[in-house]
């Protein structure tokens, strides 16, 4: 398909990120409702991560995933529709969704529809990127032959020099947009670390010790510590060496209720402390030991399980309880009912004041990030699964009691977290609690302490 090309709208730009540790730039895909970009976002990973449908308003929340384009990283950001002009209560939180997309992105993909033509609330988006320095894409989805290129001239209006028509659906253009995009992202330093340093977001509701716990760690007074809550805004990044393991902690804004929190500072403070989960491999969470478990700290640790990190629950401020016998075995049973899906995360009860405390945490975060970045042998888990099915076979047909699926094939897909892919001749018949017995047992098995698992079922 032939390109709309004359002199590039700016200069590439962007800051690049440190190969060594550093996260991988944000790009973001932007767009009025229904336009594709859940569509092109699926492309450009070469998954169906994202659920699409005609209906707008499918996507609400921003949609993470790590992507690579010739050996290049990126992450990237799939946003709900932009819908400017809409008073409903819920489009006005997925418009919400995007503007955050908007600043915490360090690229831009602006999709437009090129059957519909330009209307009124794609201007409305153009003009909410007026005064926006960073790199600015403007892309043209649904340009699927030659004969559709006439459509393009319509969206020159928006004064954009450069405009990129791709069919999203079909793949087509979209190479020629990352080949574009290519510049703008970190090249590899073959001299550098092979492996980067883990990182560690130390992550909880304002005033719990966050800071508190990364000065102890580096063992100086790097960030500002108060009892004000809200001192913390953005996430510090701080490097810390122990026994010969480095590792990258950051330290991040308390996250209140949603309804508490400004629009302004705050509400970007929090934005990138929820970013700052995204990019680590370990979150931190601390729990007051004092004030117990919130609905709050319910959220939070759910944000952690939904970014698919491994997780350590430190219950910090226990030196003021210690001498309660009863205390602990109250505290962990109120922990374990409000955070269920954590159960497979160590505790780690102490105080941030405390070296003791700090000292323990290294060896639990080491075991941790080897768990996470675990790999088990195909042929190991398939022996596994074998003595598996010949105790618990897989579940009869549904309708057909005596046709019994009798063999299934597992491999390890993926690490940070361990991703497995079980093959079986009918993915229908396999219910919750037979997964959730699988995932329990390859925990049991393999000593899966304080990762998530993710267990996929395919058809043979």
């Amino acid at each position: 398909m032939p390109r709309k090309k004359s002199a590039p709208t700016q200069e590439p730009t962007l800051p690049l990120p440190p190969t060594e540790g550093g996260p991988p730039p944000l790009v973001a895909i932007i767009g009025r409702p229904n336009v594709g970009k859940s569509t092109l976002f699926n492309k450009i990973l070469g998954a169906k991560i994202a659920i699409v449908d005609d209906i707008p308003g499918v996507t609400r929340d921003r949609n993470y995933a790590d992507a690579t384009y010739r050996n290049r990283k990126f992450r990237l950001v799939d946003t709900g529709g932009l819908d400017l002009s809409s008073s409903d209560s819920m489009l006005t939180l997925i418009r919400r969704q995007s503007e955050l997309a908007i600043t915490e992105a360090d690229i831009l993909i602006v999709l437009l529809d090129g059957r519909s033509g330009l209307t009124p609330p794609d201007h409305e988006v153009v003009r909410l990127l007026r005064g926006v320095t960073k790199p600015l894409f403007y892309v043209i989805n649904k340009i699927d032959t030659p004969k559709s290129e006439p459509l393009l001239a319509d969206f020159y209006k928006l004064g954009a020099d450069e405009l990129y028509p791709i069919s999203a659906e079909h793949g087509l253009g979209v190479a020629e947009l990352l080949d574009d995009i290519y510049p703008l992202l970190p090249s590899v330093d073959e001299a550098g670390e092979l492996q980067p340093p883990p990182r560690v977001a130390v992550v909880g509701r304002p005033n719990v010790g966050k800071s508190t716990l990364v000065n102890a760690l580096l063992g100086e007074e790097r960030v500002v510590v108060s009892n004000v809550p809200g001192t913390t805004r953005d996430p510090i990044d701080s490097l810390v060496t122990h026994q010969d393991q480095r590792y990258v902690f950051t330290d991040t804004a308390g996250i209140r209720r949603r309804g508490k929190i400004d629009r302004g500072v705050e509400g970007y403070s929090v934005l990138r402390s929820l970013r700052a989960i995204g990019r680590s491999d370990i979150g931190v969470l601390l729990l007051d030991g004092v004030e117990g478990v919130t609905e709050q700290d319910t959220k939070i640790a759910g944000s952690i399980l939904k970014q698919g990190r491994a997780c350590i629950l430190l219950i910090n401020k226990w030196d003021l309880r210690d001498g309660d016998a009863q205390a602990r075995q109250e505290y962990e049973l109120e922990l374990r009912r409000r955070l269920s899906f954590l159960t497979w995360a160590p505790i780690l009860y102490g105080s941030a004041l405390k070296p003791d405390s700090v000292h323990r945490l290294f060896p639990l975060l080491k075991d941790v990030h080897a768990m996470f970045t675990k790999r088990v042998p195909t042929g190991a888990l398939n022996t596994w699964l074998q003595k598996i099915l010949d105790t618990h076979p897989l579940p009869a047909r549904k309708h057909k009691p005596s046709a019994v699926t009798k063999s299934a094939y597992i491999t390890q897909v993926a690490t940070k977290p361990p991703v497995f892919a079980l093959f079986v001749g009918h993915p229908e018949d396999l219910t919750p609690s037979y997964l959730k017995y699988l995932e329990n047992q390859l925990r049991e098995t393999y000593h899966f302490t304080g990762t998530p698992l993710r267990l996929m079922v395919r058809k043979k």
